[in-house]
């Protein structure tokens, strides 16, 4: 379900504000990240996956998956 959330994992109020964008430009945007990060935004931002999917598929635990997410979003909000 889209509202349900890790109850592990915290959240920066700080964090970029990506949804004034349409989904093309958020596409585009993740698709021009490094790939540690574009496999994260992928499945987060774009396929609306879990973070626990996510980290299982990519390996990952999910405080790397939270900080690999925060630098995606970092990125795609300075390329705007």
């Amino acid at each position: 379900m889209a509202n349900e959330f890790d109850l592990d994992v915290t959240f920066d109020e700080n964090e970029p504000d990506l949804s004034h964008l349409t989904d093309q430009q958020l596409q585009a945007a993740v698709n021009r990240l490094p790939e540690s990060l574009l496999l994260v935004a992928q499945g987060l931002l774009i396929e609306k996956r879990s973070m626990s999917d996510v980290s299982q598929d990519l390996g990952i635990r999910q405080a790397e998956l939270v900080m690999r997410l925060r630098r995606a979003k970092q990125l795609i909000a300075a390329s705007e």
